[in-house]
């Protein structure tokens, strides 16, 4: 049985020094952080037989790294969990739970980047349906991060969790797609730390260098990052990274698989998930959509455009671009599009995001649940 869909989120400002900022966010999001303990302790229980004591003893290897490379991130965590009255350790162990898990979690996530022509100015559009398990919904919230000497974030995200899906003042965004491989490597850095340090970074060269610089990533993901220049698939691993551009029709879209990157990581099939199917269905979809799209069409209405006929798609449903949950599977593990975002980046014009709210993405804007970044 599917979930009812909970209350949106909560909208939290987050400003001053990293331990500030950290200790906002966790006596904030209190109850929301211990939620998240609760699932995601249910689901390494089932998917990896591991207690949550268990999680935290391996989170260790990644305290020592994030405390090492990113030195003002780990102090924001530890703020976190201050702030919420936690151990250090259970806010590493959120931060890091794509490495931990060795690749079981199986997030889904369709993700678009597309610089448009005509009379929209060359505005760059990036997009994104997030799936995952129901139970996290309740806990997200609507984050802004104004912190000295870096743009300010505005982010869709977990509570505890210091980076995910979302932009900055500068005008530069980030998706994310899960990617099911081994191995890992605990001396780089997690996942959502590489996030954060892409929203704080002013374009997408920039956020690449400073991923590089510090050594890449612990666990194999995509991030589809873009700036007022265009989007990059960035296929990262701790074996090695691939930069994808996008094609001659000015897009690249993502799902849960790599495309370009032949590292060397072991990627075994996704039963269920339809990362392939998805990937072919949006390209479909987008090959149809492209000629219309860009000439004569204001920038205000392509939200609407995309999700009403590329990220509300239900082809080959469960496992469809809009997915839902799948009965068949343990209810610990179903997933399900949790909410579509659309943010775009005009020239001369500061950045913004729709988010729709919960997975009925079909209808017009005035019939969906819309929320809007930066809000009032």
């Amino acid at each position: 049985m599917s979930l009812p869909l909970p209350p949106p989120p909560p909208h939290i400002e987050l400003t001053g020094s990293p331990r500030e900022i950290g200790f906002q966010h966790g006596k904030q999001l209190a109850v929301q952080i211990r939620r998240q303990i609760q699932v995601y302790s249910t689901m390494f229980q089932r998917t990896s037989n591991l207690d949550w004591p268990a999680v935290r003893n391996i989170s260790v290897v990644y305290q020592n790294t994030i405390r090492s490379l990113t030195p003002d991130i780990y102090v924001e965590m530890e703020g976190i969990a201050e702030g919420a009255n936690l151990s250090i350790l259970d806010i590493i162990a959120l931060n890091a739970r794509s490495e931990i898990a060795l690749g079981l979690f199986s997030d889904g996530c369709t993700s678009l980047g597309w610089k448009l022509e005509g009379n929209c100015h060359g505005d760059v559009i990036l997009a994104q349906n997030w799936d995952w398990t129901p139970r996290v919904q309740e806990n997200l919230a609507m984050m802004s991060i104004d912190q000295p000497g870096h743009p300010k974030i505005y982010m869709m995200a977990e509570a505890g969790i210091v980076g995910k899906i979302g932009f900055n003042s500068a005008s530069v965004g980030v998706c994310l797609n899960a990617i099911r491989a081994h191995p890992t490597d605990s001396s780089k850095l997690p996942i959502h730390v590489a996030l954060r340090l892409c929203l704080e970074s002013t374009s997408t060269q920039n956020a690449i260098d400073r991923i590089t610089s510090l050594g890449g990533v612990a666990s194999s993901q995509h991030i589809l990052i873009a700036d007022q220049s265009g989007a990059v698939a960035m296929e990262l691993s701790p074996l090695g990274d691939t930069y994808i551009p996008c094609n001659k029709h000015g897009y690249i879209a993502h799902t849960n698989h790599f495309i370009a990157n032949k590292c060397g990581v072991i990627e075994p099939h996704w039963p269920g998930v339809g990362s392939h199917e998805r990937l072919a269905r949006i390209d479909e979809l987008m090959n149809g959509l492209k000629c219309e799209v860009g000439v004569g069409e204001e920038h205000e209405k392509i939200g609407d455009t995309l999700r009403q006929r590329v990220f509300s798609d239900t082809f080959n449903s469960p496992a469809s671009i809009c997915c839902m949950e799948n009965p068949i599977k343990p209810i610990e593990t179903r997933s399900r599009t949790l909410f579509c975002i659309v943010m775009t980046f005009s020239p001369g014009a500061a950045p913004s995001a729709e988010v729709v709210w919960g997975n009925d993405l079909a209808g017009p804007i005035s019939e969906v649940h819309s929320l809007t970044m930066p809000w009032a």
